[in-house]
């Protein structure tokens, strides 16, 4: 087990949007888990180089930064615990899951905010504090990557017989979206590519 401070783990390659769990302590001391999407690095105005995040409405991540400004950032694999994460209120008394690879203490500073269709957002500045790496290599899960492995789905089912060409076509338009807003310059260029066999199809 390997730790350091101040930074992210070394093997932790962020790209587009990696998906995490993100651990933030309660007014009950009880540590709540909810998944979180971390964005690369981009050097912009808001962001200025760090790895940031937003939230969505008045979740207890969004309030727990607001009032601790702080919470650990865990990497995981287990797609069962990513949807108890995400869909309901998975409370535990340990910060730490058992199946998680590494994970990040950090701070989170308010960088912008706003609302659309009527839901607030805020966009968070992370900072890492002390980070683990439990087991190497550290697999990360990345939406870009998973959409570009179903949109292969998709395209191999194109003219034959069964299969509806126009749902398949919108399909891979959707998925186009999820490469774009979470995917890294890897999956842009696998989906630019994927669609040049698709026109072939």
């Amino acid at each position: 087990m390997a730790e350091s401070s101040g930074s992210w783990p070394e093997q932790l390659h962020l790209r587009g949007v990696t998906e995490a769990i993100i651990a933030t302590r309660g007014p009950n001391d009880s540590w709540n888990l909810a998944a979180l999407g971390l964005r690369a690095p981009s050097v912009d105005e808001r962001g200025a180089g760090r790895v940031t995040a937003r939230t969505w409405g008045d979740t207890r991540t969004a309030r727990v930064f607001t009032d601790r400004s702080e919470g650990i950032a865990q990497f995981v694999q287990d797609p069962r615990v990513f949807v108890d994460a995400a869909l309901s209120v998975c409370e535990r008394d340990s910060p730490i899951h058992p199946r998680a690879y590494a994970w990040v203490e950090l701070r989170a500073e308010l960088l912008a905010e706003g609302s659309e269709d009527g839901t607030r957002w805020v966009d968070w500045g992370l900072e890492p504090t002390e980070s683990t790496v439990r087991d190497s290599p550290l697999p990360v899960v990345n939406r870009g990557h998973a959409a570009v492995i179903e949109a292969t789905v998709a395209v191999s089912r194109l003219g034959i017989e069964g299969y509806d060409r126009e749902e398949l076509l919108g399909r891979l338009q959707w998925l186009r979206s999820v490469v774009e807003r979470a995917g890294g310059s890897q999956e842009r260029e696998a989906y630019d590519r994927l669609e040049e066999y698709a026109s072939a199809r």
